[in-house]
């Protein structure tokens, strides 16, 4: 699956007006449009921060369905009260994996972004820090990486000139060891509590 994971910045006190609206109108016209809609969350370090991810079967089929969706009527009826919420919609990681969506009920989990340093840390991560971290009691569940693709809808940008292996954990952030000889930087930790 090619998968979006966006991080909005939104104006201070907004985020409760943008979920509401993005519950009620968002979820079901992005999903006519072939859109499937993932996780929404509450970044629990930010309250001016709404976290969500959608997926895509493929690259072609993404195109498709956001210019059916953003040239339809949903996003034509609601987009100035959706952009009024925001300041900053563009923190976006294109991305293969797939897709990630917390069960009902369930409580905060926690992305982790990690920036190889070279292609050698995928390996290492599968053979070494997945176990070890399944064996703390932190097992990594939708690995996702890096989709090197050309953004095929530019009226949305994504963050380029940067490779990403993200996972996520149930709860909080995974005790890691040390990583500064594969990493580019620290890795960072997104705590989050789903939507609903």
């Amino acid at each position: 699956m090619i998968v979006e994971l966006r991080q909005y910045t939104l104006h201070p006190g907004a985020r409760d007006t943008l979920i509401a609206l993005f519950e009620r109108e968002f979820v079901t016209g992005q999903e006519a449009a072939g859109v499937t809609v993932g996780g929404r969350f509450r970044d629990l370090d930010d309250p001016d921060r709404f976290v969500w991810l959608r997926a895509f079967p493929d690259m072609g089929r993404r195109e498709r369905s956001l210019r059916a969706f953003y040239e339809g009527p949903v996003w034509q009826e609601h987009r100035d009260r959706a952009n009024a919420t925001m300041a900053d919609s563009d923190d976006v990681l294109l991305l293969r994996g797939p897709g990630f969506a917390a069960r009902a009920g369930a409580g905060p989990v926690t992305v982790t972004i990690c920036h190889p340093a070279d292609p050698s840390f995928e390996g290492h991560f599968e053979r070494s820090l997945r176990p070890r971290l399944a064996a703390a009691g932190s097992p990594p569940t939708a690995v996702h990486r890096t989709e090197h693709a050309p953004n095929t809808f530019p009226a949305l940008p994504v963050r380029t000139g940067e490779d990403v292996l993200l996972w996520f954990t149930a709860g909080e952030a995974p005790l890691l060891p040390d990583l500064s000889a594969h990493l580019t930087r620290p890795p960072q930790h997104l705590r989050l509590a789903p939507v609903g």
